[in-house]
C-alpha cells in the first residue's frame, strides 16, 4: 500500500507513532507500507526529518521519492536518507519513444537507482509501448492506467481483504 505524505505530516513530531498506530489498528504489516515523499518535501524538511525517516525505515516501512527528477534538488539526500525506491515521474514516461531526452532521463534514473541499490518504479504508464520501453531500459516496476485507474479507499480495502482471505485458505 502506497501513501503520499505531505510536508506537514513529515514535520509532525509524532509521525512514527501515528504510522505505527495506524498499521496496528489496520492489521497491516510495516513492510506492506510504502510512504512516498516528493523531492520538494525532502528538500524543505530534510534537516528536521532525517531521524524520522530512519525510524520509519527501521520499522520495515519502505520510503519512496515520488516524482523523481521534477524538483530542484540535490542528490546528496539520496545518501543521507534510507530511500528504497525512486519513482520516475509520468512526465518522463509520456515522452518515451517520442522524445529522446525523456528516454535518456529515464535511463539515467534507472541507472542511478540500480547503482544505489534502490528499486525504481515508473508512474503513469498508459500504453504497451511505454511499458515495453521501460522494460527495455531496465525498469521493472510500474503503475498507471494501463492496469487500473486510482480506486477509492473502500474499494482498495475490499481488494486487500479479499486478497488476504484468498491467501489464507
Amino acid at each position: 500500500m502506497a501513501v503520499n505524505l505531505s510536508a506537514r505530516q513529515v514535520e509532525n513530531l509524532d509521525l512514527v507513532d501515528r504510522v505505527t498506530s495506524a498499521l496496528t489498528s489496520a492489521d497491516v504489516p510495516a513492510d506492506a507500507l510504502h510512504l512516498e515523499l516528493t523531492e520538494s518535501i525532502l528538500m524543505d524538511t530534510v534537516g528536521s526529518s532525517v531521524a524520522t525517516m530512519h525510524a520509519l525505515h527501521d520499522l520495515g516501512i519502505h520510503l519512496s521519492i515520488d516524482d523523481f527528477g521534477t524538483g530542484y534538488s540535490s542528490l546528496s539526500y539520496l545518501k543521507r536518507l534510507p530511500i528504497d525506491t525512486l519513482k520516475i515521474d509520468k512526465s518522463f514516461v509520456d515522452g518515451l519513444g517520442m522524445e529522446g531526452d525523456d528516454t535518456s532521463i529515464v535511463q539515467a534514473i534507472v541507472s542511478l537507482a540500480r547503482a544505489l541499490q534502490m528499486d525504481v518504479l515508473a508512474e503513469g504508464i498508459e500504453t504497451e509501448t511505454q511499458l515495453q520501453a521501460l522494460v527495455d531500459l531496465g525498469c521493472d516496476n510500474g503503475q498507471g492506467y494501463l492496469w487500473s485507474p486510482g480506486v477509492p479507499a473502500a474499494e482498495a480495502t475490499a481488494w486487500v481483504d479479499h486478497d488476504r482471505s484468498a491467501s489464507s485458505t
